[in-house]
């Protein structure tokens, strides 16, 4: 069997502080398009678009003292969500041709163990991309963390920050959908108008233009929060406490603003969790994959209406990949970065 061209995205050494390109490589290698004799459950994949997400900065530091005990392996490829098509399968439930979604490695064709794919993908009628976003882990992160975790109540008032990410950009549609007052904060004029104009939040907060984020938060919600959608942590965490209600609830997905510090930030009015009987409880979406039909029967038939809609920032080639990673903690990706390998 002939072997191809494999280019792989390597990590180079543990990173302390912002990433940087140059902590990865584009390394050449080869592949054999056929899997091993006696190699039992392992798919052989061709990989198609990889997602670029903030949880994995996580796995870039060092596990001794990290938030997150796994990690990457120096000189090794990175991993992460991504769509791949089938090549050969020694796995019951997958078949050449099979369109899937799950963890594979950032490299054109890939052979991972089938634990590692989380679904087959049924349902080709909208982007395949759709599947790093609000068709994969972003979509089931928003839908169960708002949904499930936050337990949302019509006419409730709703604050998500990172708020044209992923992630938010989902949950300010599902709150309006379910009938809440939704702000949103992001860290420029083009997403602040993205937010209001495009993904239909009721306002929307420039956090870099903000002097005092608490009289912000205040303006716009003058009866307080009951549903805080927390991706960022540190300052907006502080502010956002002081303007709870009693009984709100803070479903903790995310605290990008710290992954990059060596020295993180405190939080400092914790005390109103006691006073507000506030709710505030972090999340894992794996936890909650055992929902993923009722999620795709209750999301399809929105983004095929229109009633629901997605902005993907794209970056063709394997070798824009440590510069689109890098990127989304610079806040210079607009919607949803995802990495093009392969249009099938």
């Amino acid at each position: 069997m002939a072997q191809v061209s494999n280019k792989k995205v390597i990590l180079n050494d543990y990173v302390s502080g912002f990433p940087k390109e140059s902590d990865m490589n584009i390394v050449d290698s080869t592949i054999t398009l056929k899997i091993p004799e006696g190699s039992n459950d392992v798919v052989l994949v061709k990989n198609l678009y990889l997602s670029c997400d903030p949880y994995m900065r996580t796995l870039m530091s060092n596990p001794e003292g990290s938030i997150n005990p796994r990690a990457y392996t120096p000189q090794s490829p990175i991993a992460g969500y991504g769509v791949s098509k089938v090549l050969e399968s020694t796995h019951k439930d997958y078949k050449e041709g099979d369109l899937v979604w799950g963890i594979t490695n950032w490299e054109e064709y890939s052979l991972i163990p089938a634990a590692q794919i989380h679904f087959k993908i049924e349902h080709t009628d909208v982007p395949l991309s759709y599947y790093t976003g609000i068709l994969g882990m972003p979509g089931m992160t928003a839908y169960s963390g708002f949904f499930e975790v936050g337990s949302p109540k019509k006419g409730e008032s709703v604050f998500v920050s990172a708020a044209s990410g992923a992630v938010g950009q989902l949950v300010g549609q599902f709150a309006k959908l379910h009938g809440c007052y939704v702000v949103g904060s992001a860290g420029s004029k083009e997403k602040v108008d993205l937010l209001k104009n495009k993904f239909g939040y009721d306002e929307a907060i420039n956090y870099k233009e903000e002097q005092d984020l608490d009289a912000a938060l205040k303006r716009h919600f003058p009866e307080g929060i009951d549903i805080y959608f927390e991706n960022v942590g540190g300052k907006t965490l502080d502010a956002v406490l002081l303007n709870m209600k009693i009984h709100g609830r803070i479903p903790v997905c995310g605290m990008i603003s710290q992954y990059n510090l060596t020295q993180h930030e405190g939080v400092t009015n914790l005390a109103h969790l006691i006073y507000k009987r506030i709710r505030m409880q972090g999340f894992v979406v794996v936890d909650y994959y055992h929902l993923y039909a009722k999620f795709l029967e209750f999301v399809l038939p929105h983004i095929r209406e229109g009633k629901v809609v997605y902005v993907e920032d794209i970056a063709e080639g394997l070798e824009k990949g440590p510069a689109a990673l890098v990127g989304i903690f610079k806040g210079q990706n607009v919607g949803k970065q995802v990495l093009v390998i392969a249009r099938e």
